[in-house]
Parts: C-alpha cells; sequence; structure tokens
C-alpha cells in the first residue's frame, strides 16, 4: 500500500473515536496511528494493548486503546473545544490529573437474571445488554470483590429475565450496598440478606422496592470523611468517582480561593469543597438536595466549623447579585447541566472578585462561561481531571476574576 494511503489520527474526538485531519472517524484509534482507505490501521507510538478483557464491549470504558499522554490531551482537547464552541480563548492548563486504574470508589452496575445464570456488570456500549464482569480495571478491588458473591445472592430473589440495579459506595466504615428493584420477601430473602452483609462487613445494606432506600443492615451509621470531617452519608449519595480526583479538585479550589475569608459554596453537596474550606474561613452552603443538607449540618454542628448551611433549589431560587456581593470569593459544583440560572447574577455582581467554578461537562461549562466572560470576568486558568479514567467524561476547575 502507498504510504500516501495512509492518513495519521490526530486527535481523539468527543466519543472516543480517533480524528483525521480531512475530518474521518475511526473506532478505537489513537493519536499517531495510520488509518486506510478500507479502515484499517496500523498502530502508532500512542495505541496500547487495552488493561480489561472486556474492552471495548463494556460501556464502562471508551479509552483504554491511549496511553496517558494522550488521554491528559484529549481531557484538555474537550476543554478547549468546548471553550471554542462559545468563541472563549482557552486560557493556561496545568496539567491533567489522571486518576490510577482500580481507584474507582462508586459504581452502578445492572443485574439480569437468565434461567441459572445471573449477570452482574455495566452495560455494553450504546444498548442495554448487560458485560458480565470477570475482571475489571478501574474498579477498587473491595468492590469487585463483592461482584460475583453478589451473583449468588441475586439469583433467587429474581425472577427470570427481571432485572435490578447494585450500587456500591466505599464510605469509612467500608462497602456501602444498595440493591434496587428487588423485592425481598419471606425469612429466606431476609436471612440471606443479613448473612451476606455480615460474612462481607458491609458498612450499610439497602434495598430500594420502588419506595425508596430502606437499610436493612448498618451496624454503624455510615459516614464519609470530607475535609478531616465525618459525614453522615445517605444511601446513593453523591460522591466524587476516586478520593484522587477529590483532593485534586479541592486542592484546586483551595488554590483558587486562597486568603479569602468568608466563601460561598453553592450546590455544596455533603461539603466536599464547605468542610475543608470552613478550616480558618466563615462558609455559606447552598445545597438542595435534603439529606445532603442535613448531613451536612449535622457534621458542621458537631465539629463547630462555621458553616451556615442552606436548604436551597439553586435552579428555582438563585442567588441574586446583591446575595453574591456579601463573598470575597464563590465556588459552585453544579451537576451536568451547569449553572444557566446562577450565571446572570453572577455576571451583575460588582463586589466579587474570584470564582472558582467546578464542572463535570465541559459544554454546559463553556456555556455558563460565555456568559461570564461577557458580563466582564475573565477565565484566567483551568485545571483539567481524569478520574473517570479511560471514559470520556471530562471534570475541571476554572479560575475566574476581575
Amino acid at each position: 500500500m502507498p504510504v500516501t494511503d495512509l492518513v495519521p489520527i490526530i486527535r481523539i474526538a468527543a466519543r472516543g473515536e480517533g480524528l483525521t485531519e480531512d475530518g474521518r472517524h475511526s473506532p478505537l484509534s489513537a493519536p499517531g496511528d495510520l488509518l486506510a482507505i478500507d479502515g484499517s490501521l496500523t498502530w502508532g507510538p500512542h495505541h496500547i494493548e487495552p488493561a480489561c478483557r472486556h474492552f471495548p464491549k463494556c460501556g464502562g470504558c471508551q479509552l483504554q486503546h491511549i496511553d496517558d499522554a494522550s488521554y491528559a490531551d484529549f481531557l484538555g482537547q474537550r476543554i478547549t473545544g468546548a471553550l471554542g464552541q462559545q468563541k472563549i480563548a482557552a486560557p493556561e492548563l496545568a496539567p491533567a490529573m489522571l486518576s490510577a486504574p482500580k481507584t474507582r470508589r462508586r459504581v452502578a452496575l445492572r443485574a439480569e437474571r437468565q434461567g441459572k445464570k445471573m449477570l452482574l456488570g455495566f452495560n455494553e456500549a450504546q444498548t442495554h445488554h448487560i458485560v458480565d464482569l470477570k475482571m475489571c480495571a478501574i474498579m477498587d478491588p473491595a468492590l469487585f470483590a463483592l461482584v460475583d458473591p453478589l451473583r449468588r445472592l441475586l439469583h433467587p430473589m429474581l425472577r427470570d429475565r427481571r432485572a435490578a440495579g447494585v450500587q456500591m459506595t466505599l464510605v469509612d466504615q467500608g462497602v456501602d450496598l444498595l440493591i434496587e428493584k428487588v423485592e425481598v420477601e419471606g425469612l429466606a430473602a431476609i436471612e440471606a440478606l443479613n448473612d451476606f452483609a455480615a460474612a462481607h462487613r458491609l458498612a450499610r445494606l439497602s434495598v430500594d422496592d420502588g419506595y425508596g432506600a430502606q437499610p436493612r443492615w448498618e451496624p454503624e451509621p455510615a459516614t464519609v470523611t470530607l475535609g478531616g470531617v465525618a459525614v453522615p452519608f445517605p444511601a446513593s449519595a453523591f460522591l466524587q468517582a476516586t478520593a484522587d480526583g477529590e483532593a485534586a479538585l479541592v486542592a484546586a479550589v483551595e488554590a483558587i480561593v486562597g486568603d479569602a475569608v468568608l466563601v460561598a459554596d453553592l450546590f455544596a453537596g455533603l461539603g466536599t469543597f464547605a468542610l475543608p474550606l470552613s478550616d480558618g474561613r466563615r462558609v455559606y452552603a447552598a445545597e438542595g438536595a435534603r439529606d445532603a443538607v442535613l448531613g451536612l449540618k449535622a457534621a458542621a454542628d458537631r465539629t463547630q466549623r462555621t458553616i451556615a448551611v442552606d436548604h436551597r433549589d439553586l435552579f428555582r431560587r438563585p442567588l441574586d447579585a446583591a446575595e453574591i456581593d456579601r463573598f470575597d470569593v464563590l465556588v459552585l459544583d453544579p451537576p451536568r447541566a451547569g449553572a444557566r440560572e446562577q450565571m446572570a447574577a453572577l455576571a451583575a455582581s460588582t463586589k466579587l472578585r474570584r470564582i472558582a467554578y467546578v464542572s463535570c461537562n465541559p459544554s454546559t461549562f463553556a456555556r455558563d462561561a460565555r456568559i461570564l466572560v461577557e458580563g466582564g470576568w475573565r477565565l484566567d486558568r483551568i485545571t483539567p481531571v481524569g478520574q473517570f479514567r479511560w471514559s470520556t467524561h471530562v471534570e475541571l476547575v476554572a479560575a475566574f476574576t476581575r
């Protein structure tokens, strides 16, 4: 084949496929690979052997075939590309932080009974078919150790061709397990749950049969430690995916907050940022989820942290400019939808000088950033964080000043 028939892959597109300079897409290709006219690939220096036997069928990972340098570049390009779509010049990007393999501390799996067989794993990419996990390169070993025992536990509880959900989170006391769409009927099923929880030393075992999570086993209250403070952890509550990812996000936010004394933390959750920031500062923490508010308030009161916790739906009732202007710096960590409703007031504020914006969606972040930039804010720097290793999920911390 003539050399001219081979076209190099120059980068990874948003959905994980390789892209050539002339716009051709090639699945499972890496930067530096050579794409032939017939679609075949010649591997380049950044193409590596996947770490997991289930790749690429399993939907848990999309990018196990590229090396860390290419993955870090992908994270940065996703951010700069989204900013470019909004006609915002990309600022300085800090080196991307990448979580290590087998450090994911929370996962959501699906289970399905098929006759004598019990499937448990992630969905196959873009389908509802379950990839029955025999190994996992991202899950913390303490979570993966429960996969096979869970198959045996769930099999008699599910009717044939019925599915269930399994959520596992590592908390201070061990594994917090939530089983969804399962009806626990009869003494034998109840005893099986209790025996399973005791044998595997679970922190908590909850069941949600459609009416909310109900704890069935909890020897002591489940907690997570945030900023050195143990916080009550509601079943299926949000927690950053990895401990080192959380640490990277907190460090980047701390660098932006700096010597500020009065801080607002919007979409505060259980206090991922509010609790570490409250060491020597006064913090206002707003959150819409009631259980998270109660947990953060209890932790703050017990440790006498100076945190004013406000149960507030920031989509329906965002802070106005006068409220914002009370603070030295504002931190916000919205869900994937972003914080469009809050942006107008931030753009209109006159006294606030610093914003730390934590985002898990470059597209909605860039949309919100445009409103701030048009309102006179300057986007100074961005720290990419890849705690969902080998996925196309991108997180970041951005510093705005004026």
